[in-house]
């Protein structure tokens, strides 16, 4: 009998139109980073380091996308160690399936990329808070900001077509900046992904999931096994919240991960369970920003 991972495993092979040698692959949990390589055509899409102009200064960030003709555009929001070569890789690979893509530096304000020294490790104490400074910086309010200068930026590309929809994606405390920048544009977001986001559900006024009744897109939150320990009702409270806005999202814990586990270059990446859930983006991106 197969568990919900395996339908998601073979609903992901229908949709992206898998070989069967690809499929068969997938099904048995072996080489999956080869079936999604970092960029799906290499030839076919073209990108480069950008500075966009932000009420608050000029945010360091890189653009890819397509060679040729215009495409839904994608912001995403890398994590804690910030705008990196890793997350340029994998902005290339959704360039690679069709999206323009934009990962910009969050912390501009203080530095420019990179902003977290080589193979950091969050827990040595002088690295922890050095990275812990740079993310205390941020308020849901310069999120705001960013995002209306974002957006924009994104739309006035040649390759981000005005006639799709725009998606956000986000990983640990990038996650509730998708929320934070659905609920901005909410007629402009079709789409927010979130993987292993940090701090979607407090008990603050303006914890990120009050702001759900607020977007329109559709979602998907990848949350990790030891987040969901710490946090349990977090999924479902996030699941309600939903559900009373009338939007589908797909809230899934992958079994077995740790905090991180979906970044390459992580000390966790998981690489098995990292393609699930980059399948099930794949999935959202194509059914939402229609």
């Amino acid at each position: 009998m197969c568990d919900q991972d395996d339908f998601d495993t073979m609903n992901y092979a229908r949709s992206a139109r898998l070989s069967r040698r690809q499929f068969g692959a997938l099904v048995a949990g072996a080489g999956l980073v080869s079936l999604l390589p970092a960029v799906a055509d290499a030839g076919a899409i073209t990108g480069s380091s950008v500075d966009i102009r932000t009420p608050d200064g000029i945010c360091d960030a890189y653009f890819t996308h397509p060679k040729t003709g215009a495409h839904p555009g994608v912001l995403m929001w890398p994590d804690i160690f910030g705008l990196r070569p890793t997350f340029q890789a994998m902005a290339d690979r959704l360039a690679g399936s069709g999206y323009a893509v934009l990962v910009v530096n969050p912390f501009y304000r203080i530095k420019r990329a990179p902003t977290a020294p080589p193979h950091p490790d969050f827990n040595d104490p002088a690295t922890r808070r050095e990275l812990m400074r740079l993310m205390d910086s941020l308020t849901p309010e310069k999120t705001v900001t960013d995002a209306r200068a974002f957006v924009p930026w994104l739309d006035d590309r040649a390759a981000v077509s005005k006639a799709r929809k725009m998606a956000s994606t986000g990983y640990c405390m990038g996650g509730p900046f998708t929320l934070r920048t659905a609920a901005a544009f909410p007629d402009r977001i079709g789409a927010g992904a979130t993987f292993h986001g940090a701090g979607l559900v407090t008990d603050r006024p303006d914890s990120p999931h009050l702001l759900i009744p607020h977007i329109k897109a559709q979602y998907l939150m990848a949350i990790a096994a030891s987040d969901d320990e710490k946090q349990p009702q977090a999924k479902t409270i996030l699941r309600e919240a939903f559900r009373r806005a009338h939007l589908e999202a797909e809230i899934k814990v992958y079994r077995g991960t740790l905090h991180g586990w979906c970044v390459p270059d992580s000390r966790v990446y998981d690489p098995v369970q990292a393609e699930k859930a980059w399948a099930r983006q794949l999935v959202l991106l194509k059914r939402a920003l229609a």
